[in-house]
């Protein structure tokens, strides 16, 4: 068995005449990747819509693994992401605006703002990769 810590495997499978895929991880439901109309029926996530939903979960992975490490109480927790894409051909994201809503009675903004900072300087390899080509900004709101 592969070490998916190691190395990832992916399968994309054309399933109708436009830009319909299935997108398959062993082990995993398979998910819908689908194109805008004309080009697509609109059928499922575009890949910029995968990479957003990408970034957010690493950026929440980490933050959840290191507050929970610091003995902090989550009681809610959603990351809200958008991305601004340029107008000239690739029309990949120039600005990703990223939004972290989270419950708990005894986390800081300072408590925040670290992890926040380790997660992006170290742990999540999706923001390494995108970082240097796509400006992130993130505003934390604690309740």
């Amino acid at each position: 068995m592969i070490d998916k810590s190691k190395e990832l495997n992916t399968s994309v499978i054309l399933i109708n005449d436009k830009l319909n895929f299935k997108g398959i991880v062993d082990g995993n439901s398979p998910v819908s990747i689908d194109y805008t109309p004309p080009l697509g029926d609109n059928l499922g996530y575009t890949s910029l819509e995968l990479l957003l939903l990408s970034l957010s979960s690493c950026i929440g992975s980490a933050v959840l693994i290191f507050l929970r490490k610091m003995k902090k109480t989550i009681t809610g927790f959603e990351i809200k992401c958008s991305g601004i894409r340029k107008e000239e051909h690739p029309t990949c994201f120039k600005t990703i605006f990223v939004e972290i809503h989270i419950k708990s009675p005894d986390t800081s903004d300072e408590d925040l703002n670290k992890v926040i900072k380790l997660s992006e300087d170290t742990y999540c390899p999706v923001w390494a990769m995108i970082k240097g080509n796509v400006e992130v900004n993130i505003k934390n709101f604690i309740s």
